[in-house]
């Protein structure tokens, strides 16, 4: 039976035998779940194994720097996979976000050899990778005897790759010619619309199809629901104020962080578009916000939906995933929708956080290394960090194709459907440049003194954009 079996679940894997007849011919051969799982995890090997030397470093010990997050953790429950694959042994580090990116500059100002792949977001490889500090993963990604052939780079979303590689040229566009590969996709949040249905419900309105909508639901919500906000987004004094829901709507109201004249960086936070965007985003946090929205995190805005303290958040839509689930009081009653703020436009566009992984440049074992990102973000791995773990967003369009995690994705009502209307343009909207974390952190510090009534809207981004365009004259960017 032995044999039978490996034959059937290799033909499986090939994707010569579809999932049903893979279950009906299992059964007849008296396999069960158990017997079925170690079949399935034996042929994947084997298909990895193929055409490739995966042992060409058995033996050697890997070393990586962690974020914990439920991507590590799906990483970490599979890594039995990898080591068998390999026979390499493999340990980490793993920190909590709050103090995850200062342990990363750390180990690469430092040149530090202790680690050899780590993870990162792609707004840090503009620092980490014009320094010096990783390896352009080109070197492997284009060279055939170096990547398995079943790899399958192209497979990953394509906005999601451009997002990754940058020339490291200031207001060179991202994925451009030249462009180095700083890291690879590993999973990736889309910036949208997730609700409570329940509270929708209570109050009679539906979901927002553009800004001036949202303004009046959330106002509503705030009104009428007896206790909860109507929206919760990120309000602290940081980058990470800008980059979600913020510059989404943003970006399709036709705003631009820079532009590019005479061959310098200018500050656009104040053009017609910018203005229009904004006066609408401060009047809706004055009008239908958390009352400290000032101090408002992604940690936050999650929390309060997940207790039902707020009706809606538009921010990352694994962010809602997470507080479907627990012991959240409002598990079960959320859903989630994609958002085009611009009533005018056409399809949304949803700047996307990617968390990566990227490899030292002064790792002593980079052919090793390269092996593990391979592993680590190829499709089996994600197949099942998607099915078996919460491994959302999954980077490549195979996963999202497949039967078994769109039955799991199909029990979050609409996120499916938020996926693929927001996909084909989802990527960065930012201009890559060196000062990308002081200057969207004086822009959150603006954004701060408008909601307060500190200062107009107009008079708030015209003194944003003359101090931006002093720093970057300073760096020689402007």
């Amino acid at each position: 039976m032995d044999e039978k079996a490996r034959d059937l679940f290799d033909a499986f894997v090939a994707g010569n035998v579809g999932r049903r007849e893979l279950i009906r011919r299992a059964a007849a051969l008296g396999i069960g779940a158990a017997a079925a799982g170690t079949f399935l995890n034996a042929a994947q090997s084997r298909a990895l194994a193929a055409d490739y030397n995966w042992k060409a470093h058995q033996g050697t010990a890997l070393k990586l720097l962690l974020n914990k997050h439920p991507y590590a953790d799906a990483m970490i429950a599979d890594i039995e996979s990898f080591k068998s694959l390999t026979g390499m042994s493999v340990t980490w580090d793993i920190f909590p976000e709050d103090v995850y990116f200062d342990k990363v500059t750390a180990a690469l100002s430092s040149h530090s050899t202790e680690y050899d792949a780590f993870m990162t977001g792609a707004y840090q490889t503009w620092q980490y990778g014009p320094a010096g500090w990783l390896v352009d993963l080109n070197e492997y990604l284009r060279n055939g005897a170096r990547t398995a052939p079943n790899y399958d780079w192209e497979g990953v979303l394509e906005g999601l790759r451009a997002s990754t590689a940058w020339s490291g040229k200031p207001g060179d566009a991202l994925g451009g010619a030249g462009a180095k590969q700083w890291c690879v996709p590993w999973g990736f949040e889309l910036n949208n619309i997730s609700y409570n249905q329940t509270i929708f419900d209570k109050v009679g309105v539906k979901v927002p199809k553009n800004l001036p909508e949202m303004l009046e639901i959330a106002a509503k919500i705030t009104r009428d629901a007896g206790g909860p906000y109507g929206i919760g987004v990120r309000g602290s004094r940081s980058w990470a104020t800008i980059h979600p829901g913020f510059l989404s709507g943003y970006t399709n109201y036709g705003g631009h962080d820079f532009v590019m004249q005479g061959g310098k960086l200018k500050a656009a936070m104040n053009s017609p578009q910018s203005k229009a965007f904004t006066k609408l985003w401060v009047e809706m946090i004055q009008q239908s916000g958390p009352k400290n929205w000032a101090t408002y995190t992604w940690y936050q805005v999650g929390t309060d939906l997940g207790a039902g303290a707020s009706g809606m958040i538009y921010d990352a839509d694994i962010l809602g995933y997470f507080m479907d689930g627990g012991d959240n009081k409002e598990r079960g009653h959320l859903a989630y929708a994609a958002f085009a703020a611009n009533p005018e436009a056409t399809a949304p566009t949803a700047n996307v956080w990617i968390w990566s992984l990227a490899m030292s440049n002064f790792s002593r074992k980079k052919d090793a290394a390269w092996d593990f990102i391979q592993w680590a973000t190829g499709t089996d791995h994600l197949l099942y960090g998607a099915r078996k773990q919460d491994m959302v967003n999954p980077v490549r369009t195979k996963v999202w194709e497949d039967p078994e995690f769109k039955e799991k994705i199909g029990k979050y009502p609409g996120y499916l459907d938020e996926y693929t209307e927001t996909a084909p343009k989802a990527k960065i909207y930012f201009t890559p440049q060196p000062l990308f974390f002081n200057l969207t952190t004086d822009w959150a510090a603006a954004l701060q003194q408008m909601v307060a009534k500190q200062i107009p809207v107009d008079e708030g981004l015209d003194k944003l954009a003359e101090s931006i365009n002093r720093q970057l004259k300073s760096a020689g960017l402007g």
